[in-house]
């Protein structure tokens, strides 16, 4: 059975916060990139093509801290972060810092396919990917004006931003700020699993700070028992390698999918300060979606199954 899940990031996400016609566009986004997956696992495409074709959905649009949505980094520019693993083989390719690719997803595929490498930084992984002949963009397509106003709000506060957290109070709820990593987990027809994971990373980061996306293990993992893409406070996942934690917990605890990722996203991220979430994916299709914000950009679909699309707790 083949099966897949995705998300767009988890945060303050509160129904009083997100317009109706907002909430429209995440779910349409959402529901474009579960269709794009599911169809080519129904059409027999591996785990590996498909996880890496939704993010590359989600990087395409602006809504999402990924591709043209990223968000600025402290210098007014973008940094973005990517990750994807195969876990039949445990072959992964990751990138951090990429300014100009148009899709650092498949940036990170070119690390894996193409050298002898798993993660690459800027400004090697945009060399890589310009001998490469991907897709290149200019400062402007990654543009987006709530994006530099989210900047020019962080550096009047002066601190760094959650790409999905406001201002604590906020006095006026704003939806621009709940937008996220984003990232997909799948099982194909052959029983093969894969992740993949996107990020803009944080607003108004400084010093080139890289978050958990493209640390394997951290945000993002897939072996024979499961694959993960996390999305949250990324110093925490790092600092617990939440990803792999998961597959840890099945392995040496024999626990099921759904409990291991209860016990990483409540039991020992949350109690730490790790706002946030995961999406995964058992050897037998069982999805979970576990996050202990207030809401996560999500969505899944099994074989023969309906779609399921959801923002709120």
């Amino acid at each position: 059975m083949f099966a897949l899940a995705i998300h767009g990031g988890a945060g303050t996400i509160a129904r009083a916060s997100l317009l109706p016609a907002d909430e429209k566009r995440y779910r349409s986004a959402l529901e474009a990139a579960l269709d794009t997956g599911y169809g080519m696992l129904r059409d027999g495409a591996s785990a590996l093509d498909s996880v890496e074709a939704v993010v590359r959905s989600l990087e395409d649009c602006p809504l999402f801290n990924a591709g043209r949505g990223a968000v600025f980094t402290h210098e007014g520019h973008h940094e973005m972060d990517a990750a994807l693993m195969a876990g039949h083989t445990r072959r992964a390719g990751a990138v951090a810092g990429v300014r100009q690719v148009q899709n650092p997803i498949r940036a990170a595929r070119l690390v894996m396919d193409q050298t002898e490498h798993v993660l690459l930084a800027y400004p090697g992984a945009d060399e890589l990917a310009r001998e490469h002949g991907l897709p290149l963009q200019s400062p402007d397509y990654f543009f987006t004006q709530h994006r530099f106003d989210q900047l020019q709000e962080a550096l009047r506060e002066g601190r760094m931003r959650l790409d999905h957290s406001q201002a604590t109070p906020a006095p006026v709820p704003d939806p621009n700020w709940k937008k996220g990593t984003v990232g997909a987990v799948a099982r194909d027809a052959h029983g093969h699993l894969a992740a993949a994971t996107s990020t803009g990373g944080m607003t108004n980061k400084r010093y080139a700070r890289i978050g958990d996306t493209p640390l394997i293990g951290a945000g993002t993992w897939a072996d024979a028992r499961c694959a993960i893409s996390c999305t949250g406070h990324g110093e925490y996942f790092i600092r617990a390698v939440a990803a792999y934690d998961v597959a840890c917990l099945m392995e040496y605890k024999n626990l099921s999918l759904e409990e291991a990722c209860r016990v990483v996203v409540h039991d020992k991220l949350g109690p730490d300060g790790g706002e946030g979430g995961l999406i995964a994916v058992d050897a037998a299709g069982n999805v979970t979606l576990p996050f202990n914000s207030d809401g996560m950009y999500r969505g899944s679909r099994t074989e023969g199954g309906e779609a399921m699309i959801a923002i709120y707790k």
